[in-house]
Order: structure tokens, then C-alpha cells, then sequence
């Protein structure tokens, strides 16, 4: 990632843009922050944020015009905020917050003929710049027509006090003065720059027509003219502002020796791409104060202010918990992750936050601008896996899985019985491979009965592990050598019974013709005779993440339901939105509290047990004690008669034990080969429930166990602790290092603890 990409991604986050009311603002006010303080009751606070952006704040704060009440949001949900009368009660209530802080003098002169709201904002900006700016006014004393407006309004010591902090801050004022076209030539001879108020043709001959609208220069170089009435004669206070303050940025630029029009499209009234869902905003009515002129009492300006929505967009933190746990939003992490990448030397601190991403893509679905940190992510991944800066020990557990499922012990791609070839390919996927009672053989004898053509079956794993690890050399091979099995095959079509797989082969092998079990089975063959299990309530339809574009077999699904008789319900994020169980991206492997949290997240949802269409997503809910079925749980009886929806999580080592036995059933029950089962790689050990959860949390198999003490007993390389009478032996078969505290009992083992490390020690041997 290059800087340009950087940027090209940075802008496709909307978070850090104006809210609607600040860009309606000609001087962008922060009406948000100012609103937060207010319905806290921080009224100094408040006062503050105004100062920070307002000139003669206790003047423009009890006048001005607010435009942007018209551009509040809230106007569709009770009514726009009161943002003037708050505003006004603002700074009714608290003191002027002293003299602005002042940047040393720059030895400029600026000289400003008129003493209205204009010209008082250009000499109050220039002069906290460090400009000597000096007032020419006709009349008696500076103010213009402030001084004709209601003193219920603009009370005369509120005017006089804005006044007097300009003379604090070194304005000198001059009154009593003709203003005319000779005065105005003298000082564009005299000063740096002069500035002519409501310019009139008697004055410079100008209309506001004649004026460039950028930077409002004006006959010459050094004359800028601006605070002209609207064009229908009113007169709107935030414009006279605006113009006064656009008019002294250009001066700045011009004594500076800068461009006067580079860079100045965010000057006053902008555009913004800000989004704010109104989805589940109650319409709460705006609140009037009783006295338009005395303002809010403190309760009702609270309870006004509190209406605001603090417009920010953060659609995609509100549905991810990968985003919310660290608490950024993509904009930000973008940056961090470029950072990341560019280090040469160093700590990459945030390896971690780029692979717990789980890849769904919803952020992308929920996001007005598309922005995809799934794929932000992926391929950071990538970039990190070809550098050789990815840790081995972010995803090696998944992949030495994947390798497990594409090795001898699972992987199979056979014709159906007494056929050469076939028109279709069963590719039921690893993960279901390994659920115990998965009715696999069922669905494929079914699968058998009702396709013509023959269906040949295939088991093994799509790749996908590889894919989400940023692997993509690996995850080609693994899809190219499924693609000359396939095409050895006759080119079958492929249905899966996962929606991972089918998602992989129409993404990396679009010539295989991929279908959905779901969609073969509603529109093709039927369903069952014999019925699964039938739940006792609605179940809750959770679809898999990597079916999101996949209506086709959402839709299926349903049907399936219906026609089973089965009553459903669709969670708050389902179909195009669903939410990823905590499985998706290998999130489980970098980061399994974070994993914990999505699934924990998703399975509250509702009450209602589950029904997923991935082996792995209810496996994954019942890893949280959530009840979920499997959709072939309804559709197939199962062996024991057992309550499928309470079936608990098989976790690893049961699932290759689970995916080597199924193997072995299917080729000695359709194709009559007997397989002996593999020898036991160890002596046989009994563990707690305690150590078989923390050996699932620290992915350790039992395999892994039995080398070890396979190792220890036939080598004697053990560790003996005299006071328990317990061994400590350590085993290293590649870059992982298993350590087991153990005692033997016979020729049992009783395992009292394991963990692993995942590294490699350089010059060190095994």
C-alpha cells in the first residue's frame, strides 16, 4: 500500500465528516460538541466551543440566523433543533470568555471602511492573526445596523461589550469619518490591504457581480469588498460573518505571499457525505422555550440539546464486534495498518488487529460508501504473508487442519458405485465431515437415488482456511489440485453443502458449475420421507456469512422450512446482513476472546434455537451454550435419537477423529473397502473436563498428546517433579513445541495439563 492508496482508501470512510449542521454553517460552528455540552448542562463549556469559532460571540450568539437548523436531520424525527434559541441561551447565561489569545504582530496593516457585522468579524479574525487593523466608520460610533436592531434582541452593552474586546485586542476604531473614493484610494496606497463594506457604486463602483466570489478581491490587488444585504435587500448575519471572514483568510493568504484560491472549497458552506441512520430514532418533538427573548431555562435547554443525535455515521462499528473491540472506526485503522506494513524493523504491534478480522463483509454492506475492511485486512494479510513478516502462529493451527482434511485421512473423490463418470459431485466440506452424526451418508445415498446421471462424492477441504490467511499461493494449489480431480471426473457439477466452499469455487474456479445442497433439494429432488428432528418452537434461521450475496439459497432454505412444517423467524441481521458466528477469517486462531465475544454476540440475537446451514457456525453457537440445529438435523433421522439442537461443540480433536471415521463408513459401505483404522500414534490418556477445554482453547489434539508421550516413554527425555510424582515431557514434530504434565497409570496416561508453543527457536535442535 502506497500513500496514494492510502488516501484513496482513507476516503472511503465517511466517520471524520462534518455533520450536516456544521457544513451548513458558514463558519462551521460545532454545533455537535456545542450540543453535548448543553445536554449536559455545561453551559461554560458550551460558551467555549462558540468562542472557539465565533467572532463577538455574545453579539453573533444572541442574532444569528442558524441556517443550520434547516439542515439538522432531526427535522424528519420530531422536528430540527433549536440550535438559535439555544445558542442565545448559551451565552445569556455565561460570561464572555476574555480576550482571544492573540499570534504576534506580522507588521501588516489592514484598514476596513464600514463598522457592521462584517467588518467587525474581518478586524476581530486578522487581529488575533497579529494584523494592525484599524475601523473607519461614518457614523458616531461602530456597529452599523446592529445598533437598529431591538434591544429585547441585541441588548446595546452586549453590542458595546464585543466592541470593547475589539479595542482589547488592538483594533483602533475611527468615527466620525468620510467614507468615500478618496479615502479608500489613500489607504490602498497606504496599508497592505483595505476592505470596503457593503460597497456601493458610489464608493469603488462595484457591484457584488464584479467581485471574484472566491476571495471577493476586488478593482486592485490589495482591495477586497464583501457584506453586501441579500439580493432581495434582507439582511441574513452569518452571511455578513462569512464574508467578512472569507475576506480577511484571503487577506492573510495575500501578506503571506500564498495562493488567495488554492485549497479553499471547505470555506464556508460545504458539502458532506456524513450518513446517520434515523432507523429506530423515536420522533421526539422539539421543545420551544416559553420566552423566545429570555431563552431556555437550564432543564428545557438540556432536554432540547439532548435531542441531538451527535450525528457521526458508524454503521459498521454498530454491527462488528471486531470493530468495536478496538474502539477506532476504518478510517483510523487504515492509517494504523499502513503503518504496520511500512515498518521495516521493529514490533509490528498490529499483527493481531489484521487477523481477527472475520472477513464477512458486512461493515462493506452497512457502509454508504462500500468501504471494505475485510478486504483492507485481507490483503494486509497477503502483503504480510509474501514479506515474510506474518507470524507462523496467527494461522498455522487452521492450516495444519486444512492439511489434515486434504491428507489421507479424510480426502476421497470417488464415482458413485458401478459408474465410470458422473453428472454430479457431492462436496459435503470439512467442517460437516467432522460433526459427529452429520448425516452425510444419508444425504449422499438420497442425493444417489434421486439425481440421474450418477453422483460421484468428494471430501475434503475448498481451501479457505489458505484464503482467509492470506496464503494465496497455497489456496491456488489447493483449488487447482480440486480442479484436475474434477475435471478427471467428467467435470461434474459441484454441490456443497457449505456455503464457504461455494462461495470458493465460484470465486477461484468459476468453470465448475457449483450449486447449493439446499438449492438442489427444493428444486430438484425433493425432500425426505423420513423427517429429521422436529423442533418443539420457531427456530431462528441464521444464514452464513458467506452466503450474504447468496439469495438463491437463502431463499431455499425457507423453503425447506416450510415445506418441512417447520415455523421460523429471521434474526434483526439476517440474509444480505447477517452477522459471521466468530468462525470466518480464522479469528478463532488469532484472537479467541474476540472470537468468544461475535459468537456470544450473535447467538443473543434471540431467544429462539438456531437452525445454520454451516457445520461450523452451529458448532460455534454451541460452543456458547446456544442451542442450534443443523438444517440435515430436520431432514434425515438421526442415530440415536438425541436432541440435535443440544449437541454439543465435537471441538478439534473429535472433529479429524470424526472426519477419519466417516471416510472409513463411506468406503466400507458404498464401495465395499474395508480401511483399518490408524494405529494410535501413543498411549491412551484420560483427562478432566478442565484440561480438555483448556487443550481446545490452546488448539491441542489428542494426536498431538499421544506423540508426546509417545516420545517421552520410548525415549526416557522426561522431566520428573519429585514432589507430585508428575513427568513433564516436551515433543517439537514441526514449529510447534507440546509439552505435557503427565503421570502413567498402566498403560494409561493421566494428562493433568498442556500448552504449546508456536515458534521457531533458531539453532536450537528438535
Amino acid at each position: 500500500m502506497n500513500q496514494q492508496e492510502l488516501r484513496d482508501i482513507e476516503y472511503r470512510c465517511i466517520e471524520e465528516e462534518q455533520p450536516t449542521c456544521q457544513a451548513a454553517c458558514p463558519i462551521s460552528v460545532d454545533v455537535r460538541a456545542f450540543m453535548g455540552k448543553m445536554a449536559a448542562g455545561d453551559v461554560a463549556g458550551a460558551r467555549k466551543i462558540l468562542d472557539r469559532t465565533m467572532p463577538l460571540p455574545g453579539v453573533l450568539g444572541r442574532i444569528c440566523d442558524h441556517p443550520c437548523e434547516l439542515a439538522c436531520i432531526r427535522q424528519n424525527a420530531g422536528g430540527a433543533l433549536a440550535v438559535g434559541d439555544l445558542e442565545r441561551s448559551c451565552v445569556m447565561a455565561s460570561p464572555s470568555g476574555g480576550k482571544p489569545m492573540l499570534m504576534p504582530s506580522k507588521g501588516k496593516t489592514v484598514a476596513a471602511l464600514g463598522g457592521d457585522m462584517s467588518s467587525l468579524t474581518l478586524a476581530w479574525d486578522l487581529a488575533k492573526k497579529g494584523f494592525a487593523v484599524t475601523l473607519y466608520v461614518a457614523g458616531d460610533k461602530p456597529g452599523g445596523k446592529l445598533n437598529d436592531i431591538s434591544p429585547d434582541v441585541l441588548p446595546p452593552e452586549a453590542l458595546a461589550e464585543g466592541i470593547d474586546m475589539l479595542g482589547r485586542m488592538g483594533v483602533a476604531i475611527k468615527t466620525g469619518q468620510t467614507v468615500d473614493a478618496a479615502l479608500l484610494d489613500t489607504l490602498a496606497a497606504a496599508c497592505d490591504a483595505v476592505y470596503v463594506e457593503c460597497a456601493g457604486r458610489d464608493l469603488c463602483g462595484l457591484s457584488r457581480a464584479d467581485v471574484d466570489a472566491v476571495t471577493l478581491q476586488g478593482p486592485k490587488p490589495n482591495i477586497f469588498c464583501g457584506g453586501w444585504p441579500q439580493p432581495d435587500g434582507s439582511r441574513s448575519i452569518i452571511s455578513l460573518v462569512a464574508e467578512g471572514r472569507r475576506a480577511a483568510m484571503t487577506i492573510d493568504r495575500l501578506t503571506a505571499g500564498a495562493s488567495l484560491t488554492t485549497s479553499r472549497e471547505k470555506e464556508g458552506v460545504t458539502k458532506t457525505r456524513i450518513f446517520t441512520s434515523l432507523k429506530d430514532v423515536p420522533a421526539v418533538p422539539r421543545t420551544e422555550p416559553a420566552d423566545h427573548l429570555a431563552g431556555f431555562a437550564p432543564d428545557a435547554a438540556k432536554a432540547e440539546a439532548a435531542r441531538c443525535l451527535q450525528c457521526d455515521c458508524m454503521e459498521c462499528v454498530k454491527v462488528c464486534e471486531f470493530l468495536k473491540h478496538y474502539k477506532g472506526y476504518p478510517k483510523l485503522y487504515a492509517r494504523q495498518i499502513y503503518n504496520n506494513l511500512s515498518i521495516v524493523l521493529g514490533n509490528h504491534y498490529l499483527n493481531r488487529m489484521i487477523d481477527s478480522c472475520t472477513l464477512c463483509g458486512l461493515c462493506t454492506e452497512v457502509c454508504p460508501e462500500d468501504f471494505s475492511m475485510a478486504q483492507l485486512c485481507l490483503d494486509s494479510r497477503r502483503d504480510m504473508v509474501t514479506r515474510g513478516k506474518m507470524p507462523p502462529s496467527a494461522h498455522e493451527f487452521a492450516l495444519e487442519d486444512m492439511a489434515f482434511s486434504n491428507g489421507p485421512d479424510f480426502a476421497l473423490m470417488r464415482d458413485e458405485p458401478g459408474k465410470d463418470s458422473c453428472t454430479h459431485l457431492f462436496f459435503p466440506g470439512c467442517q460437516l465431515g467432522g460433526e459427529p452424526d452429520s448425516r452425510i451418508p444419508e444425504a449422499y445415498a438420497f442425493l444417489r437415488r434421486k439425481l440421474a446421471g450418477g453422483v460421484a462424492l468428494s471430501l475434503g477441504c475448498c481451501g479457505a482456511p489458505a484464503l482467509w490467511a492470506g496464503r494465496q499461493a497455497l489456496f491456488e494449489e489447493v483449488v487447482a489440485a480440486f480442479k484436475t480431480q474434477w475435471e478427471a471426473r467428467g467435470k461434474p457439477r459441484l454441490i456443497t453443502a457449505c456455503a464457504s466452499c461455494l462461495a470458493v469455487f465460484r470465486q477461484a474456479a468459476p468453470d465448475i458449475p457449483a450449486v447449493s445442497l439446499w438449492q438442489v433439494m427444493n428444486e430438484e429432488t425433493g425432500l425426505p420421507e423420513a423427517a429429521g428432528c422436529v423442533p418443539a418452537a420457531p427456530v431462528a434461521v441464521h444464514d452464513s456469512c458467506t452466503s450474504r450475496h447468496d439469495a438463491q439459497t437463502q431463499a431455499a432454505v425457507r423453503a425447506i422450512l416450510k415445506k418441512r412444517g417447520v415455523p421460523f423467524e429471521e434474526l434483526p441481521l439476517s440474509g444480505r446482513y447477517t452477522e459471521c458466528c466468530g468462525f470466518g477469517g480464522l479469528v478463532g486462531n488469532a484472537h479467541p476472546e474476540l472470537a468468544k465475544a461475535i459468537t456470544t454476540r450473535r447467538a443473543a440475537a434471540s431467544d429462539r434455537d438456531f437452525l445454520a446451514t454451516c457445520a461450523m457456525c452451529r458448532d460455534r453457537l454451541a460452543h456458547v451454550g446456544k442451542r442450534a440445529y443443523h438444517l440435515l438435523d430436520l431432514l434425515f433421522p438421526g442415530k440415536d435419537g438425541a436432541d440435535a439442537a443440544a449437541r454439543p461443540d465435537p471441538g478439534f480433536s473429535m472433529r479429524h477423529e470424526t472426519r477419519a471415521r466417516l471416510r472409513r463408513e463411506l468406503l466400507a459401505t458404498v464401495w465395499n473397502e474395508q480401511v483399518d483404522a490408524k494405529a494410535p500414534a501413543g498411549p491412551d490418556f484420560v483427562v478432566s473436563p478442565e484440561v480438555r477445554a483448556v487443550m481446545e482453547a490452546r488448539h491441542i489434539l489428542d494426536d498431538d498428546v499421544k506423540r508426546t508421550l509417545a516420545h517421552a516413554e520410548g525415549t526416557g527425555r522426561k522431566f520428573l517433579d519429585r514432589e507430585t510424582g508428575h513427568f513433564l515431557a516436551s515433543f517439537t514434530p514441526h514449529r510447534v513445541t507440546y509439552w505435557v504434565e503427565y503421570v502413567m497409570e498402566g498403560g494409561t496416561a493421566r494428562v493433568f495439563t498442556a500448552y504449546s508453543h508456536r515458534m521457531t527457536v533458531v539453532g536450537v535442535g528438535k
